[in-house]
């Protein structure tokens, strides 16, 4: 039996905090000793992750290396679950790419505790430019269960989450088979119209991913795909909450419309992330330039082409903007997409002893992480 105790101040509560951990699990939780100054929280948990620090879920010789190599890149900027996100591509590179997180997963405990399941946003998008976003145009095409199931198949069933736009005709059929099955589904990259979405949403949607963004560039004033997703309840968005994606005034009133309770934060980042700024090739948006204010657009155009920014920068800009508090933004990035991998995300008896103390600098809107413990285990 292993034993310890971590302290800090509880980011959701404000009050210096204890907790006990055995054997990778909180014990308890209690007073801490005054004077505490950083902040403590839940392990941070990104719904979307296309790569970081040069590794590319999406390049075309991913391998289990590079899997396991993501694991530790995103554990230093305190992300201890994530959603490895597999983009719209030829079947036989989404089968690959699927085949090789599931064996990162047989080859490295620490993957398997921090990868719960697989994200594949596309190919079911929409074709329109727009929405499209930097989706390759070739590669989109209608929904299909059959497809669907092989990736089942090369993966071993941990393909748990799908991104589609439910314009297409036999969306709502496979919507309710995927939840069926237990599969999260989430509506992005869309043109639909507002009763497509609602319909989408009755048959089991539960998600809008990276709302407001994977969209036409103009649209109605009302109504719109915007507007149908903000309204229904039934439907929990998530953000990219880089800077760039969103101006601070339209994520605001989002966060306000959707309430904190339906919202999530991610990262969307790409392989570029973290990287230094310079022009790179990238399997979204071919030719990318990743600029010093950390915007990745495709090059020569305002198009940006996924993100670069850790989910750690989101939480700090949404802190120091007037977005909202810390301790939404947090709640937004651990309790709340801790819902959809199975109850992570909680600093409670019982849960996994993952956890981020860090500090907070509203001026330069950074985080800083101090510590990163992974089922009790320290990992910086």
């Amino acid at each position: 039996m292993t034993s310890r105790s971590i302290t800090g101040r509880d980011v959701l509560t404000g009050r210096p905090v204890r907790i006990a951990i055995e054997n990778g699990r909180i014990q308890s939780v209690s007073g801490g000793p005054e004077g505490e100054t950083a902040w403590l929280a839940a392990g941070l948990i990104d719904l979307q992750v296309n790569g970081f620090c040069g590794c590319d879920l999406n390049s075309e010789t991913v391998d289990s290396d590079v899997v396991i190599a993501l694991v530790d890149m995103l554990a230093a900027t305190g992300v201890t679950t994530f959603l490895p996100t597999i983009i719209t591509a030829s079947e036989q590179r989404i089968l690959a790419a699927v085949r090789a997180i599931a064996q990162a997963r047989k080859a490295s405990a620490r993957a398997a505790h921090a990868i719960p399941f697989i994200h594949v946003e596309g190919p079911f998008l929409s074709p329109e430019d727009g929405p499209r976003g930097a989706h390759p145009r070739y590669a989109i095409r209608p929904p299909s269960l059959a497809e669907f199931e092989r990736w089942q198949t090369e993966c071993g069933g941990l393909v748990g989450m799908v991104t589609i736009s439910p314009h297409w005709e036999n969306a709502l059929p496979f919507i309710a088979a995927c939840t069926a099955k237990g599969v999260r589904v989430a509506i992005g990259h869309t043109h639909a119209t507002p009763e497509q979405i609602h319909a989408a949403a009755a048959a089991g949607a539960a998600l809008s991913a990276h709302l407001g963004n994977g969209i036409g560039a103009v649209l109605p004033r009302h109504p719109n795909p915007i507007w149908a997703q903000l309204a229904d309840d039934r439907l929990t968005a998530t953000f990219i909450a880089d800077g760039h994606h969103l101006p601070a005034d339209t994520l605001k009133a989002m966060l306000r419309a959707k309430s904190i309770a339906r919202s999530i934060l991610v990262s969307d980042a790409t392989a570029m992330g973290g990287m230094a700024p310079g022009i790179y090739h990238s399997t979204i948006g071919g030719e990318v330039e990743l600029r010093a204010d950390g915007s990745l657009r495709i090059l020569g155009l305002q198009q940006l082409a996924g993100a670069a920014l850790p989910l750690k920068d989101g939480i700090a800009i949404c802190a120091s903007s007037d977005i909202c508090s810390l301790s939404d933004a947090i709640r937004m990035s651990t309790e709340n997409p801790g819902r959809i991998v199975g109850g992570r995300g909680v600093l409670c008896p019982g849960a996994a002893a993952d956890m981020v103390r860090f500090s907070l600098d509203a001026h330069q809107k950074s985080v800083t992480i101090d510590g990163v413990v992974i089922e009790g285990v320290d990992r910086r």
